[in-house]
Parts: structure tokens; sequence; C-alpha cells
């Protein structure tokens, strides 16, 4: 590791802020007897109140940042440096000459953390209340005071204080978990929050209003917040200043909007230019070629140097340090950042979307082009299911029913592309699995190539239910989970071969394994076959998986948010190859996603087309374009509204565009239209009928399930409900985001 360099510069530039709270001085985290950098060499002041948005890639680093601030990085590894804290009341803490008590009491009434998955920081055998008490207990805090301030808190977070005190974790649902979970971190008034992507395993919708109530508490509060994030887009709206991590070391330190709009490291540009987001030319979206080191192999040099397309010889023998470069303490550590600026161009902003969209529009035919013949034909298709019961329960009532998919009819073409959006629990996953026969419905049928799934099982059709199930595959949001970690790759992708071509040889397989490794991009494929799955990156292991479900040569596959566990940098790369392959092996995918950015990648480079689900049942479908642009059902608007952009005009999400921000319980669904209960626009009609969906202009296959495509219902007659707006016929209500566009 070449670091001399950089901690003498670091030392000398990094106090660019007036008030720090906190100093962070040459800290370094290491492993392996010294051997082993995870943190390498990093200074930084956070500002009193501000919101610094730290991002990177996977394995980067930011989380032993986060660690770092609290000197909590876990054994054996071992903390050197200096970070200072500066309180409010005055004073100067070095955390790490603190002592263990001393510790135990600044990590939750100083600096408090709040860790990515809410329900691993529960205790599942405790209600939310006990957590609060006892917290409030280990600090010597005055209960009952603390507890008023806790349903403050709550409160301001949009969620029922005695509902949520009283309930056991599980009873809550992911976004209530997290907000419940910020409200902990923040009940002993700490000055300073760090978060650890805190959102990452909630949708976008959730995710934005989460960093809107943020937005709001940090004000309320006077919090500084360190907000750590591999998704560059969605800090946009909250931070300040970003810090761009990349093997270890911050590579770029500036305010938000020389970031997004003049950043001078080439790793920063690139990871912008490779970014799914609405607001860039699908064309301009390039992944970042490679991936980021790991710890014990850091190039010398720039460590970025590998990747970058503007390296030279200087570059690979000497690490820049991070230097101011702009007036207002944009500091990069890059030797040619002036060149980046000019070589590689930003893929967004007004003047490079606009023309480029106004020609995608133009020569894309407004229905995308199909094979002729439906290959999953869903009819009317119900999935219900029964809650499970206690021993007690079963004595009891009947047991609720929770209508994951109820009434949706879907056609999937050959060589056809559909991606189902939506919110957590929408009912996408159990739609595609009984898309693909591994859910039975509980009402409508489901037929390949028109003969019906369950018929053929039952051995009462021509065709075989082996074939049936060949013909679909899926691939896992997880392709760690979905590899067996006890066999080697080649092993793994020899199991399909061995249903599909029981007679080959065993050179045979191997042949068509190399070759199809090959083809994914996993070179040389030989030394990828031997290895284990530990052994392989998340990109890696997710196209092995890829290549898995295509050894069996599948007329469809479900991609179930197949790329929602890799880096935002690789999802282009992945939906790309995903594209390639389907030419050639004629294949069909029905491709599950929250985000809005992924599925208009996906679906317009394929000429497929996206359904908006909500609590089981399709409320809109139609073109990504189409979606985009005129999008016709409010909750369509409502999850364009929650898709982070780049755009710095648009960047302030204003207030969401709903009514309330929790998903109703699916075991008892509002009647008439589902959305009503959030709807900004809703009236009295919508309570007490279901809309159908209505065909909308922008070809066959658009259709939008609200009242207001029926200029003669008794809608446009009846009362709006509480808090929702009175929109006339030739009125739209529009989002801030939509207006900015």
């Amino acid at each position: 590791m070449a670091t001399d360099q950089r901690t003498t510069a670091d030392a000398t530039v990094h106090s660019t802020v007036e008030d720090p709270v906190v100093e962070v001085n040459n800290a370094k985290v290491t492993f392996d007897d010294g051997e082993t950098y995870v943190l390498d060499d990093v200074s930084i002041d956070i500002e009193r109140d501000e919101v610094l948005g730290i991002v990177g890639e996977s394995g980067s680093g930011k989380s032993m940042f986060a660690s770092a601030l609290l000197d909590s990085i876990p054994d054996p590894g071992r903390l050197t440096g200096e970070i200072l804290y500066h309180p409010e009341s005055g004073g100067t803490v070095d955390v790490l000459e603190q002592s263990d008590e001393e510790l135990r009491k600044f990590r939750w009434e100083e600096i408090s953390m709040v860790f990515q998955g809410a329900m691993s920081s529960f205790n599942p055998t405790m209600k939310v209340g006990a957590h609060f008490r006892d917290t409030l207990k280990a600090h010597d805090k005055n209960v009952e005071e603390g507890m008023v301030f806790a349903r403050e808190l709550l409160e301001n977070l949009y969620l029922e204080p005695e509902r949520v005190l009283d309930a056991y974790p599980h009873e809550l649902s992911g976004g209530m978990q997290q907000r419940a979970l910020i409200a902990l971190s923040l009940v002993l008034e700490p000055e300073v929050l760090v978060m650890d992507e805190p959102t990452a395993a909630l949708d976008l919708l959730m995710q934005r209003s989460i960093l809107m109530l943020l937005n709001d508490l940090q004000k309320t509060y006077d919090l500084t917040l360190a907000f750590i994030t591999h998704d560059l887009p969605l800090i946009t709206a909250l931070a300040d200043r970003m810090s761009i991590i990349y093997a270890f070391q911050f590579v770029e330190v500036g305010s938000r909007d020389k970031i997004i709009a003049d950043a001078g490291h080439p790793y920063t540009r690139k990871l912008l230019n490779a970014t799914p987001n609405l607001d860039a030319p699908l064309s301009e979206m390039q992944p970042i070629e490679g991936e980021g080191p790991a710890p014990v192999n850091v190039p010398e040099g720039c460590s970025f140097h590998p990747r970058c397309p503007l390296a030279t010889e200087e570059c690979v023998s000497d690490d820049p340090p991070l230097e101011t470069i702009d007036d207002d303490g944009h500091r990069t550590a890059c030797h040619h950042w002036e060149q980046a600026r000019e070589e590689i161009a930003l893929n967004y902003g007004e003047d490079a979307a606009t023309a480029q969209r106004d020609q995608e529009a133009f020569d894309r035919d407004v229905s995308p082009e199909r094979g002729e013949e439906a290959v999953l034909s869903l009819d009317d298709v119900e999935v219900h299911f029964e809650e499970e019961q206690g021993l007690f329960d079963i004595f009891g009532d009947d047991p609720d029913i929770v209508k994951a998919v109820d009434g949706i009819d879907l056609d999937i073409y050959e060589n056809d592309v559909v991606a189902l959006l939506g919110e957590s629990g929408c009912g996408k996953t159990t739609l595609g699995k009984t898309a693909i026969g591994l859910q039975r419905p509980t009402g409508g049928s489901v037929k390949f190539r028109g003969t019906d799934i369950w018929e053929a099982k039952a051995g009462n059709t021509e065709r075989s239910y082996d074939e049936v199930r060949q013909a679909m595959q899926i691939i896992h949001q997880d392709p760690g989970a979905s590899l067996n970690p006890n066999r080697r790759i080649v092993d793994i992708l020899s199991e399909p071969l061995r249903h599909t071509h029981p007679n080959i040889s065993r050179n045979e397989r191997r042949d068509r394994i190399y070759s199809l490794l090959d083809r994914v991009g996993m070179n040389p494929p030989a030394d990828f076959a031997d290895r284990y799955p530990h052994q392989l990156s998340g990109g890696e292991k997710q196209r092995v998986a890829l290549t898995r479900a295509l050894l069996m040569n599948p007329d469809a596959i479900l991609a179930d948010e197949a790329i929602s566990a890799v880096d935002v940098s690789l999802r282009v790369e992945l939906m790309d190859l995903m594209l390639e392959l389907q030419d050639v092996f004629d294949t069909s995918f029905l491709f599950i996603s929250h985000d809005l950015s992924n599925a208009r990648y996906f679906t317009e480079h394929g000429d497929g087309r996206i359904a908006v689900m909500y609590l089981g049942e399709i409320v809109e479908i139609g073109t990504a374009e189409r979606l985009i642009q005129d999008p016709r059902h409010p909750y369509t608007k409502v999850l364009r509204w929650a898709t982070p952009t780049l755009d710095l005009d648009a960047v302030e999400a204003g207030e969401p565009p709903m009514r309330s921000i929790d998903v109703p319980d699916p075991v008892d669904p509002p009647s008439g239209c589902r959305f009503h209960t959030r709807c900004p626009v809703a009236r009295e009609a919508c309570t007490e009928q279901k809309p159908p969906l209505y065909d909308v202009e922008g070809g066959e296959g658009n259709g939008a399930a609200c009242f207001r495509e029926d200029p003669d219902h008794e809608y446009w007659q009846s009362e709006p409900l509480e808090g929702a707006e009175l929109v006339g016929p030739d009125e739209e209500f529009q989002t801030d985001q939509a207006a900015g566009d």
C-alpha cells in the first residue's frame, strides 16, 4: 500500500469545515497483524448539523468507517489514528482514548448508530417499548420522561406510538421497523447519527419517505447525519456534502451539487454514468469495467488505475493525494482530474437527457414487437393464503386470508420482457412464482403454450409436466443463498445438464459449461468453474445463477430482484448481459423489481412492458416510456416521485403525493380501489367500487385501473376524501419531481 504521500496531504487540507463536530485524522483499520487494510489513512471533518453522504461500492470500506467513528471495530481488527468529538457543550473527546465505560455511554448518548437490518437490531422476544425502556435505564435516564420523548419521535415518523410500542418487532412492516429503530437511536438525544445503509432492505417508496422524514428530524433536533450508502442517487435529496470512498480511501469530497454536476475523479464520474436513472439516455448508461479490489490485493499507486480509462504510468506508481481542486473545498485524489472533467462526460442533465430521450421516443415503436404465441397466459389468477395459527388460535375464529394475488390477467409472449414493479408485499414474487409453476393458484388458470400447468402435473395433458417445468426457470435475488456453498461451480452447473442431456459425456458437459461461462464474461472459464461460491464476487455469483438457468434452455425466466443484491455500478452490465443472452436462447423474461429506473432500462432495451402492482392487483401496465412520461394511475405517479434523480433542478423531492406512507394490511385490504386510503385524488366512489383496467393512449396493452380514465364515471360527481385534492378531469395533480422534469 502506498500511503505515505496521502498521509501528509490529508493532514494539511482536510480541515475545510468551520465548526467540526467530528474530526477523523489518518484513521486506519487493519487485520492480519497490520498486513491487510480495510480503511487506509482516512482524514475528514464532519461539520455540525450537516448531512454527510458517504458513497461507495460493496467492500469499499464504508461500514468500517462507520464503525471507526464509534471505535467499534470488530476483533481482531485494529483501529489507529485520531478521532476527535467536539460536543456542543464544549471541550474535546478523544474517542480512541476512552475507557470501556466511557465508550458505552458515548456510543448512544453522543454518537448513535442505525444499522442496515432493523429486524436484526431488535430482540425478537421483546416488545418495541421494552427496547426503549431498557435503553433509558442502561444510561441512567428518567424512563417516564424518556418515553414521552419516544412517543414524540414515533409520531414525527408517522407511526402510532401506542401500537408500535406494544408490538413485537415481527408484527411491524419493514418500513415501520426501520422508523422505530431510528426513533430508538434518537431517544437519548445524540448529536450525531451514523446511518449504515439504513434503507437498503426497503423498497424505493419507503426509502424516499424515510429520507424525507430524516430531513425533517435533522432540522427539528439539530442533528448531524453521516449517511452511508452504495446508492448515489438515493442520497442526493438529503446530503449537504458527499464523500466518495473507493478501495478503503476517500477519493473525492465536496458539496452535493459539486459532486453531482462537476465531479473531478474518474471513478465518481464513471459511477454516476453507471447508475440506472430516469434522467439519462439509455444508450449512455455504461457499467464500470472490472470490480473494486479486495483488501489483500489493492494495487500500488492509485487504487482505481486498473479500471480507469485515463490511467498513466504516474497513476501506477504514485498514489495521488486528496487535494483541493476548487475554492469551495472540493477535494479529489486524482493526477488527471482536469482531464477527467473534459473527457468523461456525464450522461444526465437537461441538455443531455432531453434531446436523446426525444430521439429514443421517436425511433421506438409505441407497442413493442413480440412473438405472436403466448408462452405464459395468466387468466384471473388468484393466490390466497391462510395466515398460520398458533395452538390456541385453532379453537377460535377462522384464520385470516391474505390475498397476495387477486384476479390478475397477463400474457407473456415469445422473446418478451415484462417487469413487475411495486412495493414490498404487493404480490410481485408470488405472482412470478405462480407464473412459472412454483406456486399453485387458488383461483384462475396458468397456461404454458396453451397447456394448463397444474393439469399437466396431474397427468391430464399431452405435454408432460417435466417439459413444462424445464421450460421455466428462476434467478433468485440473493445468488449466494441459491448456490450450494459446498460444491464447485462446475458441479453446480453440471446438474441441469444431467437433466436436459443425460446421455452426454462428462467432458462434453464441461465443454458446454466452459462455453457458456465464457459467454457470460467469466474468463478464464476453467478457473471459475473450479471455484466455490464464496470465492466469487456478488456479480460473478449472479452470472453463475444466470448460466444455470440458461443451461436448461428455458422458454421463460423469472428474474426475482436478480440485480438488487449487486452494486449499482454492475446493474447495467448484468441487465445488458441478460438481454444479450435472450437473443441467443430465445427466452422471455419476467423481471421483478421495486426500482423504476432498473425496470425502465430492462424493458426499454428489451422492447417490453412494465406492470405496476399494488396489493395483489395490476393497477397500470404499459411501456416504460409512457409510464414515465405519462403515468395515468396515481400510484404510478407515486413511484415516479419515489425514484431518485441526479437532476439537480428536480432533486428536492418535496412532500410525497399520497395521504399515508404505510401500505394497508393485506389481510384486510381496503374496499373498492385498494389505493384509495393513500391516493391524493381519491373520492367517495373509490371506496365503493373496484375500477377495471381501462385502455389508455399509448398502444395496445396499455391500461390503468383508475376511474379518472372514464370521463362519465360517477367518480367525478362524488366528494373527495379527507385530505385529498379536488382535481378536475382536465387537470392533473403534479409531483414536484415530475414538474421538474
